[in-house]
């Protein structure tokens, strides 16, 4: 995986013909891309034609698997623009294979007429969470109360609480808000695991079919930071093949500045599936 810095830049989609986006992806060592990676660059593509108006929230839907390595193009389409609100649609392909769908709601930020955020569930510190390595220089990560997330035999109550730092904070609002949005489709699928032992993400793409299906962001202005970053995940359901997880993003481990959530396949591999290469398959 690249560098912060670098993955800014990767998120900062190239804009090649009117409402015609395109941009590279860093996969690590997986044949697929994160899908969250696709859901930030579909929103700074929705930005970059809306000039103005600022991304409020964003609904992926992921239909295809989409491969590493090869080069994604977005179309964005203005559903709707009035006097401050828009509405897009954008569509990532692959060649001829559409792989993603993204619905943005673009605004200009108004004055306060009413104003209030909910807390943290929990008041804690990132000095005395548990560090993890995720593979991304220049980015911090320490969980609250977990040494490994991915151990079958991490079982507990299905909530994960993330602190995350950056040494490279984006400028621009749009790559900022698209940074935040990256993270969400990390850690959902461990926290719904978790209640139940013998099971984790270390066995993903081995014997378990994980993928996200569905990550959904919601961001409260102002959105800014300077230090840490608390995300807070909490599954209310898994079963039936699914799980539904949803979480805020506390500034500072405080000040609410964006709620997401994401539905997930999990799911139990079968035989035919494993004939399909590792880094490959969900």
């Amino acid at each position: 995986m690249s560098s912060v810095r670098e993955f800014v830049a990767l998120l900062d989609v190239d804009e090649v013909a009117t409402g015609r986006f395109v941009a590279t992806s860093d996969a690590g060592d997986r044949g697929i891309v994160d899908g969250s990676q696709v859901l930030s660059q579909s929103m700074v593509a929705a930005s970059k034609t809306s000039p103005g108006r600022s991304v409020r929230s964003a609904r992926a839907t992921f239909l295809r698997t989409i491969a590493a390595g090869v080069d994604l193009e977005f179309d964005v389409h203005i559903v709707k623009a009035g006097r401050l609100m828009a509405f897009a649609d954008v569509t990532c392909r692959q060649g001829e294979r559409v792989c993603v769908r993204t619905q943005v709601v673009l605004d200009a930020p108004q004055p306060d007429f009413i104003r209030h955020a909910a807390s943290p569930t929990e008041s804690t510190s990132p000095d005395a969470a548990i560090d993890r390595v995720m593979p991304m220089d220049g980015r911090t990560l320490r969980l609250d109360g977990v040494v490994d997330e991915n151990d079958p035999d991490e079982f507990g109550p299905p909530t994960l609480r993330a602190w995350l730092r950056y040494d490279a904070i984006p400028d621009r609002d749009d790559v900022r808000k698209a940074l935040l949005a990256h993270f969400t489709g990390h850690l959902a699928i461990s926290t719904s695991l978790r209640a139940h032992r013998g099971v984790g993400t270390a066995q993903s793409h081995k014997s378990i079919s994980t993928a996200p299906i569905v990550i959904s962001i919601a961001f409260h202005e102002p959105v800014t930071w300077t230090d840490w970053l608390l995300y807070e995940h909490d599954s209310t359901f898994a079963g039936a093949g699914m799980s539904f997880v949803r979480g805020g993003i506390y500034a500072s481990g405080r000040d609410l500045i964006a709620s997401f959530s994401q539905e997930a396949m999990i799911r139990g591999l079968e035989a035919h599936e494993l004939e399909i290469e590792e880094s490959v398959r969900l």
